[in-house]
């Protein structure tokens, strides 16, 4: 039988068991798979994080370098955020430049970050349009089984919140210091089978899926950045069932984020 055949049969398959509200794995449809979050997975960044929802695996770690500002924001730190998909992850990652997968993960991620103002880059200036410091980004997935842009963006807010500014680096007996974080937007991803609309896709759903909407909220509801991708669309019902999902789904990521911190002795707002 053709592959084409197969993938239809097993999407109306799947689509069938979606109309009744369950899924292949038995989650809800608005229910999201296992998360387990490590800080500081690494020493040889200046804030790294590891993230797991279920069998999706993403480490991201935080550099930071002296650089000079853009023209249009003399004052401001600058922020880069870069993914590399890697044969580690799956077999049908490749070494090499950029993929447009890699550079659509790495742009949902900065975007998220940079709109909500995660991070206080005023207080980044070093001397105002000479010098200030720079965040890189670098996520890693070493694992996919669907769903990197939900387990990159927790991974990176996480990186955040552990880095610490080498300040030491620049003046002799100087004391690093955290990094100054007051926001704390999460992505929450759906997908649309069919009729059906669920939350953190795995990989099977992902393959299987018309459309996809990434939604960036803030710990205040608010919607700092979305990402439409596939071919499909959506009903304007269908975005706001998925906005309103993603602000219950985004507090509770949120809770699991500060637990996380507190049990590795990062600092967690109060």
């Amino acid at each position: 039988m053709r592959r084409e055949i197969v993938s239809r049969l097993r999407k109306e398959y799947i689509a069938s068991i979606l109309a009744k509200g369950e899924r292949m794995d038995g989650r809800r449809l608005d229910e999201s798979r296992s998360i387990n979050i490590q800080f500081n997975v690494t020493g040889s960044a200046e804030g790294s994080a590891r993230v797991q929802i279920g069998k999706t695996d993403v480490i991201v770690g935080v550099k930071m370098g002296v650089g000079t500002p853009y023209p249009d924001s003399p004052e401001s730190g600058v922020l880069s955020t870069n993914a590399e998909l890697s044969p580690i992850a799956a077999p049908n990652f490749e070494t090499g430049p950029p993929r447009e997968d890699a550079i659509e993960l790495a742009r949902v991620t900065d975007r998220a970050i940079r709109e909500s103002g995660a991070v206080d880059f005023d207080s980044l200036c070093i001397t105002p349009g000479e010098e200030v410091w720079m965040l890189f980004i670098d996520i890693q997935p070493v694992d996919y089984d669907g769903n990197l842009f939900d387990a990159a963006e927790i991974g990176a807010l996480a990186a955040l919140m552990s880095a610490k500014i080498p300040y030491s680096r620049m003046e002799e007996g100087a004391e690093d210091k955290p990094l100054p974080v007051r926001c704390f937007p999460v992505s929450i991803t759906a997908a649309k089978i069919g009729d059906s609309i669920v939350f953190d896709p795995n990989l099977d759903e992902e393959h299987l899926a018309d459309a996809r909407l990434t939604v960036g909220v803030d710990e205040n509801g608010a919607v700092r950045a979305m990402q439409k991708g596939l071919s499909g669309g959506f009903t304007r019902e269908e975005v706001g069932k998925i906005i309103r999902t993603a602000g219950v789904l985004g507090d509770e990521r949120r809770r699991l984020l500060f637990e996380a911190a507190e049990e590795a002795g990062v600092p967690v707002p109060r």
